[in-house]
């Protein structure tokens, strides 16, 4: 017991549940943008592989951090219009097409990795985002920029949603389409924009794992984060701040049980501390979602003029 109290007062556990936690965040949000409009985006994972590789790429070839950000954004930016289209233009099925998403992405991927890199044996580097020192704050000065970009965006968001005219159509696009035709508002429109605005976040998330957690891009580094993100949607009944506290709580598993294998002393399989943040997660999924208040249009295709 007392090693574990060791272990929750060490600041370094808690820089660690952050930078873990932060293409979560971010992923989380964008997903949440696409779901209160009505659209699941399973696209998510293949984006976000995208986002990594395109916005790594760019730095790579000389851009600025920042501008590598912004090319992750606008590359999730551009499948997600691509969602939008099949999906809100053709009302095509949103499972289907979010996968056919994330296989064209991650594919796409790799294969610009391999034609940009044929005779790498081991993946070139960048130098990141270096931490916020000058920022004086215990965890967060030994992060990077984008982290306390998804801290910020979290009440931003929340903002925009809540007590904005904007934020209102979106909700009302996502709970009842017709209402919103008959107030006037455009539902192709509405959700096609979250959609994008959703994707391009998952973009950025994807970016943060090439541009601050490593400084490389090398496959399966997303590693099934984008359906975590899926997940933590529902665990946060679709409302920004609990989003927040689900991807923290999974990190906090995460960052737990990387540190309990290395006090375990081999005597429980690695696989078990593996599974944990999962396990528990499934858990805590389970006794929230049952309570949890989905946007009633969710995953329902509308067609103008239809009652």
């Amino acid at each position: 017991m007392s090693e574990f109290l060791d272990i929750l007062a060490n600041p370094a556990f808690w820089v660690a549940v952050l930078r873990i936690a932060t293409p979560l965040i971010l992923g989380t949000l964008g997903v949440l943008l696409c779901e209160r409009a009505g659209v699941l985006n399973l696209g998510i994972e293949g984006i976000m592989v995208a986002g990594a590789f395109t916005g790594w790429l760019a730095v790579y070839l000389g851009a600025p951090l920042w501008l590598g950000v912004a090319v992750a954004a606008l590359t999730g930016a551009a499948l997600g219009l691509l969602h939008a289209f099949l999906t809100v233009g053709l009302a095509l099925s949103q499972h289907v097409s979010g996968l056919g998403i994330t296989l064209l992405a991650t594919a796409l991927s790799y294969y610009g990795y391999r034609v940009s890199f044929p005779k790498v044996s081991t993946p070139p580097t960048i130098t990141p985002f270096a931490a916020m020192d000058w920022l004086g704050l215990p965890v967060l000065a030994q992060q990077t920029p984008l982290t306390l970009l998804a801290l910020l965006l979290v009440p931003v968001i929340a903002y925009v949603l809540y007590k904005t005219p904007v934020g209102l159509a979106v909700r009302m696009v996502g709970e009842n389409p017709q209402a919103a035709e008959g107030q006037g508002v455009s539902v192709a429109a509405v959700r096609t924009g979250a959609i994008v605005a959703g994707s391009a976040l998952m973009g950025v998330a994807g970016s943060f794992l090439t541009l601050s957690a490593f400084n490389a891009f090398f496959f399966n580094m997303v590693n099934g984060r984008g359906w975590i993100c899926v997940a933590l949607v529902v665990f946060a009944s679709w409302r920004p701040g609990k989003a927040l506290l689900g991807a923290l709580l999974f990190a906090f598993f995460d960052a737990l049980q990387l540190r309990l294998q290395q006090m375990g002393d081999a005597v429980l399989p690695y696989q078990l501390y593996l599974m944990l943040p999962y396990v528990l997660s499934i858990v805590a999924l389970v006794l929230v979602a049952r309570k949890a208040s989905y946007p009633q249009a969710l995953m329902k295709p509308y067609r103008k003029g239809e009652r």
